[in-house]
């Protein structure tokens, strides 16, 4: 099919989008009193109230229909079918299977996987209660209390997201580490912090080569090794999150001690497979299945629910209007809830490494945006940090609040306060406030004619700022859950829409091959190493200036 925007109903957008643009949010909600219950959906445990957005019934259908032409409900059952929608890697996308407890058949290349899935997850949930209940200790007969995940990328930021946000339902005693920089400093900390005897490293790489989890790996082995004084308690202390059998073997763990993936699970969808191992040690494998029923809870609704009333889509939609059609290039997230402090930088990676492409899936090159810039931090510390810019930058910046109207940890009247600022901020963000309110504000303090003149323009808020507003009465596992496969799902309409595929990540790779090509030219501390000049001025002059000091051993390392 062409590119989305070579259709009938992208021009039709275009043609409202500057009328849209013009027409203050604060008006709309005046000339409709019911607006914010009319545009709101409900599904899974969440609320989502999209009603603070540019748009009107006209557009809002345009934006349906747009979702339509680029086929987004052949694309929604080619994915639940199994069919490889990856095009570029020629693999399934079928991270959904991981969730659901029915034993539905999900078929890859005429192979059913429900049953396989299912297997993972009771060896999962075995080995995690063996753990807790004692069965399974460390190579002195030691208690495992403490884990140490080393992973990168999704097999980091999903475990390690999900184990902070779920806090309130921690195994008790358990304690759980997560390293992924290659930088020794972070699994020095670690290292500093915990008990060889025990301690459980869980190891987790697809392919078991990924060069940072695997030398991260490399040095807690040779510590662990030392501290024990035994080669064979690697075995006993380290499990894999793999699909090479025999990289695992010769690193020491043995195969009931290998927890299994498939290729169709993507790295950033993979929270819901073995890679999710470290969170349900945290919080017991019973809660770890109540994070996947509500993630299938939301899987069910995508599914199911018509376009105009689907919460995923409809999310995707006001992004897809924001950046292509009102021209606004970043995205804040902004839970308030420091347990999903991790919630941002987390879909920085879900949204950016899935959508952040210029090629479409043709290989042409895309004539229109792609994903915005995310960014966010939890309330109330973003309000004192880059909120100043969400409400007076001259970039408008759309974005999403989210919240449970009921805390995790009550203490006198926080939350009350919490969720005081979650209501006001969007508001504001979406009515402003006018230069003829300022001035009579000052006037009525007392301020001179003079002083009004030099300090309103300073205090005004211009407003019509969009926003989502997401609530949870709680955060807890299935809302969780249902919360990223919410943002996974509107990852896929987005990528739909824009003619990407969602589900490749080739630019990471020249970085790291780059990397590759340039560490043989790092002298090690106290050597000398001739001067490198293979490659462009500015980097052969950093190589040799980074060798001078190591030479010199002005190094920390």
């Amino acid at each position: 099919m062409p590119l989305i925007n070579k259709t009938p109903e992208w021009a039709a957008l275009e043609s409202l989008s500057e009328a849209a643009a013009a027409t203050p949010l604060r008006r709309r909600f005046s000339e409709d009193p019911a607006r914010g219950e009319k545009y709101a959906v409900e599904a899974a445990g969440l609320y989502l109230d999209y009603s603070k957005n540019h748009f009107d019934q006209q557009t809002f259908d345009a934006l349906v229909a747009l979702a339509k032409a680029a086929e987004l409900e052949a694309a929604r059952k080619a994915m639940f079918s199994g069919e490889p929608i990856n095009r570029t890697e020629n693999r399934a996308v079928l991270h959904p299977a991981l969730r659901d407890f029915s034993l539905r058949s999900y078929q890859v290349n005429g192979e059913d996987v429900s049953k396989a899935v299912a297997r993972e997850r009771q060896k999962i949930g075995a080995f995690v209660d063996a753990v807790s209940a004692g069965s399974i200790k460390g190579a002195k007969g030691d208690a495992l209390d403490t884990v140490v995940n080393i992973g990168i990328g999704g097999s980091d930021l999903g475990p390690l997201m999900a184990v902070d946000a779920l806090k309130p339902y921690w195994t008790e005693e358990r304690r759980t580490f997560f390293v992924s920089n290659v930088d020794g400093r972070h699994l020095s900390d670690a290292l500093e912090a915990i008990d060889p005897h025990r301690t459980l490293f869980v190891v987790a790489s697809k392919t078991f080569t990924t060069q940072e989890t695997m030398t991260n790996a490399a040095s807690a082995r040779a510590w662990l090794v030392e501290k024990t004084g035994d080669e064979k308690s690697v075995g006993a202390h380290f499990v894999a999150l793999s699909t090479n059998e025999r990289a695992v073997t010769d690193f020491g763990i043995g195969p009931d001690r290998m927890f299994r993936f498939w290729d169709w699970v993507g790295g950033r969808f993979s929270l819901w497979s073995a890679i999710g191992l470290s969170l349900a040690l945290q919080i017991g494998h019973r809660n770890f299945d109540d994070m996947l029923r509500g993630a299938h809870l939301m899987d069910e609704h995508f599914r199911e629910a018509p376009l105009e009333g689907n919460m995923p889509l409809i999310l995707a939609l006001m992004g897809v209007w924001n950046r292509n059609f009102l021209k606004m290039s970043g995205h804040a997230v902004l839970p308030y809830d420091q347990g999903l402090h991790r919630f941002p930088a987390y879909l920085q990676q879900a949204e950016m490494e899935s959508n952040g492409k210029s090629v479409a899936m043709d290989g042409a090159a895309l004539p229109y945006a792609s994903a915005p810039t995310i960014f966010g931090e939890p309330g109330t510390n973003g309000q004192h940090a880059f909120y100043q810019l969400l409400h007076q930058g001259s970039d408008i910046i759309a974005s999403d609040f989210i919240a449970p109207a009921l805390s995790g940890a009550p203490l006198g009247d926080h939350h009350e306060k919490l969720l005081a600022n979650f209501l006001a901020q969007p508001r504001a963000l979406m009515i402003g406030k006018r230069l003829e309110d300022v001035s009579e504000e000052m006037k009525a303090s007392g301020r001179t004619a003079a002083e009004i003149d030099a300090l309103a323009p300073h205090k005004v808020f211009p407003g019509g700022r969009p926003s989502n507003t997401i609530l949870l009465e709680r955060l807890e596992p299935a809302t969780l859950g249902a919360l990223i496969a919410l943002y996974e799902h509107k990852i896929l309409c987005q990528g739909v829409i824009w003619g990407v595929n969602s589900f490749d990540q080739w630019g990471v790779e020249l970085g790291k091959t780059l990397a590759k090509q340039v560490l043989p030219d790092i002298a090690p501390l106290n050597e000398e190493k001739a001067a490198v000049t293979a490659y462009d001025s500015s980097t052969n002059t950093l190589i040799n200036r980074i060798n001078k000091i190591r030479s010199e051993n002005k190094s920390n390392d």
